[in-house]
C-alpha cells in the first residue's frame, strides 16, 4: 500500500495543485489573484494633462496597459463598462539635469513620466485603488531628447504598466 502511494501522489499533485486556485475563486498563473467572476476589463484613455505634453504618450501608454493586461489575465478588454476598470491621466513629462560637473554641465538627464491611475474591483471594494506612479530613466546629456525619446518612453512605460499590473492583480 505505501508503495502504490508512493508512485499515485507524485502523478495526483500536480492536479490537486492546479484545483486548489479555482477553488478559492481565484486563478493565478503569474502570482495575481483576479477573482475567478471577472470576465472583462476596461481600459480608458489616458489623457496626457503634464505640464509638458508628448504627441504620442497617450496613446503609446494606454495601447501598452491593454496588451498587458490583456496577455497577462486572458480577459478580453472592452469599452465602457467592464469588472475590473483602469482610468487615468498621465500627470507628468519631466526632464531634469543629473550628475552636474565641475563645470556646472549635466552629464545626464532624466526623463520622468508620472500616470495617475484609478482602479475599480466591482467585485471587492478593497482591492480597489486610485494612486500615483512614477518611473524614470536616465540619459547622456551630450544626447538631444529627440534622439532617444521613443526608447526611453518604451522602457518606462513598460516599467509603469508592470508596477500598475502588480498593484492591481499581486497586491503589493
Amino acid at each position: 500500500m505505501k508503495r502504490r502511494l508512493q508512485t499515485i501522489l507524485p502523478a495526483l499533485l500536480p492536479a490537486l495543485l492546479f484545483l486548489l486556485p479555482a477553488s478559492c475563486g481565484i486563478y493565478s498563473f503569474t502570482g495575481a489573484s483576479i477573482p475567478a467572476e471577472a470576465k472583462t476589463i476596461s481600459v480608458g484613455y489616458f489623457r496626457n494633462q503634464a505640464a509638458s505634453v508628448q504627441p504620442t504618450l497617450s496613446s503609446v501608454f494606454t495601447d501598452r496597459l491593454k496588451e498587458y493586461l490583456s496577455n497577462q489575465s486572458n480577459l478580453p478588454i472592452v469599452d465602457g463598462f467592464a469588472d475590473l476598470q483602469f482610468s487615468g491621466s498621465i500627470t507628468g513629462y519631466t526632464v531634469t539635469p543629473q550628475s552636474i560637473q565641475s563645470n556646472d554641465q549635466a552629464a545626464l538627464n532624466r526623463l520622468t513620466i508620472t500616470v495617475q491611475v484609478k482602479y475599480v474591483n466591482r467585485f471587492d471594494e478593497k482591492f480597489s485603488f486610485s494612486q500615483s506612479f512614477s518611473r524614470y530613466r536616465d540619459y547622456d546629456a551630450q544626447l538631444s531628447l529627440s534622439s532617444v525619446e521613443s526608447g526611453l518612453i518604451e522602457e518606462i512605460t513598460e516599467e509603469l504598466v508592470d508596477d500598475i499590473y502588480q498593484r492591481a492583480f499581486v497586491n503589493w
